[in-house]
Formats: structure tokens, sequence, C-alpha cells
């Protein structure tokens, strides 16, 4: 594979390196010591000053009849396009994939990251859902399309 043609392949290369850099820069800047709000708070800070769209710790809907609201809340979801989980424990575990994935598909979206600040050095993971559904995005960007449409002539 040509080096120009590698990047083709990941899902919003430029998007992830801005995240990268400023869950770097947190961590520098705070250290491996404290909470996942903490990070959080100072993540929002610095999403902020450089202009990225996130919404933050927005519940999953419920994925069946009983379940109580609120079960499932992921840290943020930036640009409406990348879910990111935040972490401050030892290890990243299976459980932790399995938690990102739940996100992925409950929000039908294609990368979701998990940064661990408690780790002496950054190792982003991605985790890319394998059940991403692009033509729900369209089916939903035609109705809306066809609904401004409808008001637009009424």
């Amino acid at each position: 594979m040509r080096p120009e043609l590698k990047n083709e392949k990941i899902l919003y290369p430029e998007l992830s390196y801005k995240i990268y850099g400023l869950c770097f820069e947190t961590h520098n800047e705070l250290g491996r010591y404290l909470n996942e709000k903490q990070y959080g708070d100072y993540l929002e800070q610095l999403f902020k000053e450089n202009g990225i769209n996130y919404v933050r710790e927005k519940s999953l809907p419920v994925s069946f009849v009983g379940e109580k609201e609120g079960r499932n809340i992921p840290d943020f979801i930036i640009e409406d396009s990348i879910i990111l989980d935040l972490k401050a424990k030892f290890i990243v575990t299976k459980q932790d994939y399995f938690q990102m994935q739940r996100y992925l598909n409950s929000y039908n979206k294609s990368l979701g990251l998990i940064i661990n600040f408690r780790r002496k050095y950054l190792a982003p993971k991605r985790v890319l859902n394998k059940n991403f559904k692009l033509e729900d995005i369209e089916r939903k960007v035609s109705l809306v399309s066809s609904i401004k449409k409808y008001f637009k002539h009424s």
C-alpha cells in the first residue's frame, strides 16, 4: 500500500488527531491521578476553546421495555461523529470495549475512542462499530430534507 493512501482507511483522521492532542494536553497538565469527571471538565474547556462541537454525558435511549433511563452514559459525543469514553483506571478491560460497542450501536456511530488517563503514557484505543449503518443516516437526512421541502411549499 502506498503511504499516501494509508490515511484513507482511517475514520475521521483529522478530528481523531485533534482529540488525541487535547487528551495529551490534558494528561500533561493534570497528571494521571485524578478521576474521570475531572479529566472530562478539563477536556470540555479545551473543546470550547478549540471550537469543537460536543455533547457531554447524554444518556443512551432505553433498549428494552422496563429498562431504567440513564443506565449507559458516554462521556462525550464529538461533532456528532465520535464517541469519547474517558477512563481513570489501571487497565482498560474487555468490559470497557463492550460498553463502547453498546454506545456505538445505540447511537449508530462508526468510531469510539477510549482514553485511559491513569497510565503513565496515553495509549488511545480506537473501537470500530461493525454494525454501523450508513443507510440509516442517509434515510434520516432524506426524511429531514423531505419535511423541509414540504414546509417550504405549504
